[in-house]
């Protein structure tokens, strides 16, 4: 069915073998004659929101080392038009398609502007508005997006090689490398979920292209384990957001500073975890867990596949159902809510049932 839910885990389990059936559909579709405005843009400006803006930082991060000119923008803030922007080609991306903000930019584009919609399903709202559609094949996925997330990486990744001549991509082998990730990052996530399920809140800290896999998991970590969390640039973060540690979890994604800064916060004994390409011990309070060394939009789906793994067994250990939201917004899809897809639950205070377990 098109637009079809699976359950989170689900997701999870079907998660690498999905990838790679977008990665070989939106390669072949990016490589058709239709699609040479896209292929030839010199000034593409990338929106979104939510989960759809936070992919959005792998595109521009490559397409700006590529010396392409590139920036993404909330689509709330192009609602009334593109007129502030030098584009030639907007890239709206929306999951579903049916994001009214997203939908209200693209309607908005500015005449001469090649209008571009990155989604998964078709026909959609959003697809309609667009001068050309990159879907990634009704594939199912979770209300808290599991495949939706990460295979919207995986075509923004081809649609920027797309742009900036790239004549191989790395998704070949994909299947394989989210399995062997899922399975350290089970592991190694057992190892902190009861401490980390009785943290008050959450730091998700990353540079470049990684910034995508810290606004994700900030978002995962708030809507299913019901946690506090922000998303913080590296080195914005030294410069005192740091400061407000204390039974906090702190998630670091990086091979630089990252790793000084997270030894720092575990030595303090905040409880803190690691992924990184480089080495780095464990300690009390660190948690390591060792990415391959993969360009870096693999990277971000791989960061993806551990943070799904973290707020799943987070949301077990708080006693938070995964398919559960405590509220349901009817303007931010047009059309309004399906309230058949997902459980929408009794709002719960913050000492009832919304309290993480006691220690």
């Amino acid at each position: 069915m098109s637009g079809s839910r699976i359950t989170f885990i689900e997701g999870q389990a079907g998660q690498g073998a999905a990838l790679a059936r977008i990665a070989a559909r939106v390669r072949t579709r990016l490589g058709s004659p239709e699609y040479a405005a896209l292929r030839t843009a010199r000034r593409p400006l990338f929106t979104g929101i939510g989960a759809s803006y936070a992919a959005l930082a792998v595109p521009v991060q490559q397409l700006r080392a590529a010396g392409v000119v590139s920036q993404r923008v909330l689509s709330c803030e192009i609602g009334t038009g593109t007129a502030g922007f030098d584009t030639d080609c907007l890239i709206a991306v929306s999951q579903g398609g049916r994001s009214s903000e997203t939908i209200a930019a693209l309607r908005c584009a500015a005449p001469g502007i090649t209008k571009t919609a990155l989604l998964n399903v078709v026909p959609s709202p959003l697809g309609a508005l667009a001068d050309l559609t990159v879907d990634l094949g009704n594939e199912p996925d979770s209300y808290a997006s599991t495949i939706g997330y990460t295979g919207t990486v995986v075509a923004l990744d081809l649609v920027a090689g797309a742009i900036a001549g790239r004549e191989q991509d790395p998704w070949g082998d994909i299947a394989e490398q989210t399995t062997v990730v899922h399975r350290q990052a089970a592991e190694v996530v057992a190892g902190l979920r009861g401490r980390g399920a009785r943290c008050i809140a959450s730091d998700a800290v990353a540079a470049g292209a990684s910034r995508a896999s810290a606004e994700e998991g900030a978002l995962l970590l708030r809507e299913v384990v019901r946690m506090t969390a922000a998303a913080t640039a590296t080195r914005n973060y030294l410069h005192g957001g740091m400061e407000s540690a204390g039974n906090t979890l702190h998630l670091v994604l990086g091979d630089g500073r990252e790793i000084e800064l997270a030894r720092s916060l575990a030595a303090a004994g905040h409880l803190t975890l690691l992924l990184t390409t480089a080495k780095a011990e464990p300690s009390d309070s660190l948690s390591v867990i060792r990415l391959p060394a993969v360009p870096d939009a693999v990277r971000v789906v791989l960061e993806a596949v551990v943070l799904q793994e973290l707020v799943a067994q987070l949301s077990a250990a708080r006693g938070v159902p995964i398919e559960s939201f405590v509220f349901a917004n009817d303007d931010t899809k047009q059309g309004g809510l399906d309230r058949s897809e997902f459980q929408v639950a009794a709002y719960a205070p913050a000492g009832d049932a919304a309290r993480p377990p006691a220690p």
